[in-house]
């Protein structure tokens, strides 16, 4: 593992910013701004991994471009960017998308044919791919369902039961659609979301990097961290959303973080600029801080066993 990372993959609720339950009115968290602009000048690469499947990945990076985060189309990725490309490597060509209007955006944009529940052929396809859909219903349920049985395989976007929001934490549609399918056939599912490391994997390629190379920043021991932890990559927990630096003192194994940030611009004190990259401002508020103002996990716990 890298002790300086050389990018950084950012989860999003509860890292960079929070919504509400309708994926709305968000609130930028503080630094991350600043943050991200720093990043960017100093030309240290980053990328944004949301287990949000609801917006194409264009259209979410448009709008945290409107809150002021320097998040540029190709950086910002979602378990749909994720699903499209194992997909294609698993010789899928056409599958069946439980989700609101967005979900499938990037599997289209692949070159897969995506078919909804009620539609033609519903059942002649190679994938069930469940994502976002508050909207779902018993009969797109039961058409998944049928899709297995026939041979499609089950890809899900994100295993996660609830995430950070303005009002707390709120229910992770995939999972429970997820659960109902997978208790009804007893299928086993294609995770495309954090924290698969084949999300890890198709972060670090986004970023030109290895895995060891990358910082992971997030909010869910569960989540970010297992995942860095379990791929090799350096990760760091932030405050602002589902878990209280008390609550990561208490993590253990591969849950409990390499680091506990109290600010997000204490990142900047962790990596190495590129060569020949502008130095930080001095005097700016982003001028990197004592390694001491985050606490970090000793080494006896970070290399605790795997959690169950």
């Amino acid at each position: 593992m890298s002790s300086r990372p050389k990018g950084f993959m950012f989860d999003l609720d509860g890292t960079l910013l929070l919504s509400d339950r309708s994926l709305g009115g968000y609130e930028v968290l503080p630094g991350a701004g600043e943050l991200l602009t720093e990043l960017e000048r100093r030309a240290v690469p980053f990328v944004v991994l949301t287990n949000g499947s609801a917006f194409p990945p264009a259209e979410q990076a448009a709008k945290l471009r409107a809150l002021g985060l320097a998040v540029h189309d190709d950086r910002m990725l979602t378990p749909s960017s994720i699903a499209a490309d194992l997909m294609i490597r698993h010789g899928v060509r056409r599958a069946l998308v439980l989700g609101s209007a967005g979900v499938g955006h990037a599997l289209r944009d692949a070159g897969l044919e995506t078919v909804h529940s009620g539609e033609p052929g519903e059942r002649e396809v190679q994938a069930v791919y469940v994502g976002w859909y508050p909207e779902c219903t018993m009969t797109a349920i039961e058409a998944a369902c049928h899709a297995i049985w026939a041979g499609a395989k089950l890809y899900v976007a994100s295993d996660v039961p609830f995430f950070a929001t303005k009002q707390g934490r709120t229910m992770g549609y995939s999972y429970a659609i997820a659960g109902a399918v997978r208790r009804v056939t007893r299928a086993p599912m294609i995770l495309t979301g954090k924290p698969s490391l084949d999300a890890l994997r198709f972060a670090a390629r986004k970023l030109g990097l290895r895995r060891r190379d990358v910082g992971v920043v997030g909010d869910d021991p569960a989540v970010e961290i297992l995942m860095a932890r379990r791929g090799g990559a350096t990760s760091f927990a932030v405050t602002t959303g589902v878990t209280s630096r008390e609550e990561w003192q208490r993590q253990t194994g591969l849950r409990r973080p390499d680091h506990v940030l109290n600010r997000l611009d204490e990142l900047l004190d962790c990596v190495a600029a590129p060569e020949g990259a502008p130095a930080a401002m001095p005097g700016s508020a982003l001028a990197a801080k004592p390694v001491a103002a985050s606490a970090t996990v000793p080494a006896a716990a970070a290399h605790a066993g795997r959690p169950r």
